[in-house]
């Protein structure tokens, strides 16, 4: 059973910067897919950033310019280096990972932006 396990998530003040972690165990295999989903108070699952397994990214606009993901293949970790903060980032962050067609989920790490 693949499981997914962020870090990183924490209280920073608008127009810092935050790094979050996430590891994948479980498979024999590299994920096709990993990447970040945020949900904030009251609103729904959003994309954030994605990226394949060649390294091909997706942003969603909200995040373009102001973050960076990256992956290691050899340890099946994902990143993301957000930068230039707002409060409406603000959100509870998930890792999620596809193998084989089937989606993966972590727990989520929470994101607090101070103004």
């Amino acid at each position: 059973q693949v499981q997914l396990v962020e870090s990183g998530g924490g209280l920073v003040q608008a127009g810092g910067s935050l790094r979050l972690s996430c590891a994948a165990s479980g498979s024999n295999f590299r994920a096709n897919l990993m990447g970040w989903y945020r949900q904030a108070p009251g609103k729904q699952r959003e994309l954030v950033a994605t990226i394949t397994d060649s390294g091909s990214t997706n942003y969603a606009d909200a995040l373009k310019g102001r973050g960076t993901i990256s992956r290691d293949n050899r340890k099946d970790t994902v990143n993301l280096q957000m930068d230039s903060l707002r409060p409406d980032d603000t959100a509870v962050y998930y890792c999620t990972a596809i193998y084989f067609g089937r989606n993966y989920w972590g727990k989520g790490t929470l994101v607090t932006i101070s103004s």
